[in-house]
C-alpha cells in the first residue's frame, strides 16, 4: 500500500507531519518528534534569531488541531503526490481515502501542471521508475505491479493510467503506477503483433467514465477496446482513401487531442489520424524537415509538435517543430541551446521521447554519451535531468523506454 521508496526521505520529512485519530473521530496534530541529543550551537542561536516563541508554537497547535472536517479531504487532496502516500501510514481512514467517492471528487478538481514520466530501464524492464519534473526526483517501485516473468514496456497513457505491451506473447495490461491497480486485458480476436500502432484516451474529462484503446495493425486491421463494456469492438479495417500498408514511426508514440487520436507515419511521411467518436480515418502527407533523423510527434494545449535530431555532417542538434493549420508544414520554433549542442559533435546520437504531453522527455545516447533532458514546450524550457540511480546501488541505469502520464490517485484500470 506503500508506492514510493521510504528511503528517499529524510527522518526530517516526517516530523511533524504525524496525525492521529482520536477518541472523538477527529484529527488532531501531534507535537513533533523530541529528541534527546542535545542541540547544537548553531541551533541555539538560530531559534534566538527565529524570534518564535513557545506561545507561538502553541497557537498554531490550537489552530490546527480544531481544523474543520469538511475542509480535511480538500487539502490533502492538494497535497504533492509523495506527501500523500507518507501520509497513508497514519490511520485506516486515510489509507481508506483511494477508494473514497467524496475524496475522488475534491481530487478531480485539482489540475496536475506537469505530467509525470513513466520508464522503464535496460535491466528491469517489468519494473518502472518515474520520474517528476516539478520536484526534480526519481520514484523508484518498491514492488514490481506486473508478473516478474513478463517482459513489458509502455506504450500509452490517459488519465493516470498506462498501457503496457508485453512484448512475448502480445497481451495488453492497464495500470496505475500509483496505486498498482492492475488490469489484463481480454485477448483480441486479431493478433496484437509487435509492428501495431497503439493510442489510449479517456471518455469525458476523467477514468471514471471509462477509457478506450485503439490498436491499429500496418495491414489496416484495428480494433477498439471500451474499459466500460469490458469487450473489444472490430469495426474493421480502414477505408480505401488510407495508403496501405501503414509504415508507422514506432520511436513516436500516439498523441490524443480530445477524442481524436494521431499517429506518425513513415512513409510516406506524415501523420494518420482516428476519431473515436465520429469513427472517420484521415491521412496527411507532410514533408519531414530536412536532415531529419529520429523524431516523434508530441501535444501541447491543442497543437501538434515535432521533436527531432537533425545530423549535418559532425554537427548534430535537437529542434522542436510545430504544425501550421493553413499550410500543413512544420514550422521551427526551437532549439537545444548551442552549448549543449557542442557535446554531440563527432558523435553518433540516437534520441528517443519518452514523453509527449506538454513536457518532453529526451533520451540522447551514444557509446561515449548517455543523457536525459526534458523540454517545457510552453516555456521553451531546456533542463537536464538527474542520473537515475536505484537505491542502494551506485551505477547509473540508462532509460529503455517510457511514456508521459497525469499522475492520478484516483484511476483505477
Amino acid at each position: 500500500w506503500s508506492f514510493f521508496d521510504i528511503d528517499d526521505y529524510s527522518v526530517d520529512d516526517f516530523c511533524g507531519l504525524v496525525m492521529a485519530a482520536g477518541k472523538s473521530g477527529s484529527f488532531r496534530m501531534m507535537e513533533p518528534l523530541k529528541h534527546a541529543s542535545k542541540k547544537s550551537r548553531r541551533d541555539r542561536s538560530r531559534g534566538k534569531s527565529s524570534g518564535r516563541s513557545s506561545s507561538d508554537e502553541a497557537m498554531e497547535q490550537q489552530i490546527w488541531k480544531d481544523l474543520p472536517e469538511d475542509l480535511l479531504e480538500p487539502v490533502i487532496a492538494r497535497l504533492p503526490i509523495a506527501t500523500f502516500f507518507r501520509f497513508r501510514t497514519v490511520c485506516q481512514r486515510w489509507n481508506s481515502l483511494l477508494t473514497s467517492q467524496s475524496f475522488s471528487r475534491h481530487y478531480a478538481q485539482v489540475t496536475q501542471a506537469n505530467p509525470w514520466f513513466y520508464t522503464v530501464t535496460h535491466v528491469h524492464a517489468n519494473s518502472g521508475v518515474m520520474y517528476d519534473p516539478s520536484m526534480k526526483k526519481w520514484h523508484h517501485c518498491t514492488t514490481s505491479t506486473l508478473p516478474a516473468e513478463l517482459i513489458v514496456l509502455p506504450v500509452a497513457s490517459a488519465g493516470g493510467l498506462v498501457c503496457f505491451l508485453d512484448v512475448y506473447r502480445h497481451n495488453l495490461y492497464v495500470c496505475n503506477p500509483l496505486t498498482r491497480s492492475l488490469k489484463e486485458l481480454p485477448a483480441w480476436s486479431v493478433r496484437v503483433g509487435s509492428r501495431a500502432a497503439i493510442g489510449m484516451i479517456v471518455n469525458g474529462n476523467s477514468t471514471g467514465a471509462g477509457y478506450r484503446i485503439l490498436v491499429v495493425g500496418c495491414d489496416g486491421e484495428y480494433g477498439i477496446y471500451d474499459s466500460v463494456t469490458k469487450s473489444w469492438n472490430d469495426p474493421g479495417n480502414i477505408s480505401g482513401d488510407i495508403k496501405l500498408p501503414l509504415s508507422f514511426n514506432f520511436r513516436s508514440q500516439a498523441i490524443s487531442i480530445d477524442s481524436t487520436l494521431y499517429f506518425m507515419q513513415s512513409d510516406p511521411e506524415g501523420i494518420v489520424s482516428y476519431n473515436m467518436e465520429t469513427g472517420v480515418w484521415m491521412q496527411y502527407i507532410i514533408p519531414a524537415p530536412l536532415h531529419l533523423t529520429d523524431h516523434a510527434l508530441a501535444e501541447c494545449d491543442g497543437r501538434i509538435f515535432l521533436v527531432g535530431l537533425l545530423t549535418k555532417n559532425a554537427a548534430t542538434c535537437i529542434c522542436i517543430w510545430e504544425l501550421q493549420k493553413m499550410t500543413f508544414l512544420w514550422k521551427e520554433v526551437d532549439r537545444m541551446p548551442n552549448v549543449w549542442c557542442l557535446d554531440f559533435y563527432g558523435k553518433h546520437v540516437r534520441m528517443t521521447c519518452l514523453g509527449n504531453k506538454g513536457y518532453l522527455m529526451l533520451s540522447l545516447r551514444s557509446k561515449q554519451m548517455n543523457r536525459l533532458v526534458t523540454y517545457n514546450i510552453a516555456r521553451k524550457e531546456w533542463m537536464k535531468v538527474p542520473g537515475c540511480v536505484v537505491p542502494h546501488e551506485r551505477k547509473r541505469r540508462w532509460i529503455a523506454h517510457g511514456t508521459a502520464f497525469y499522475p492520478c490517485l484516483t484511476a483505477t484500470a
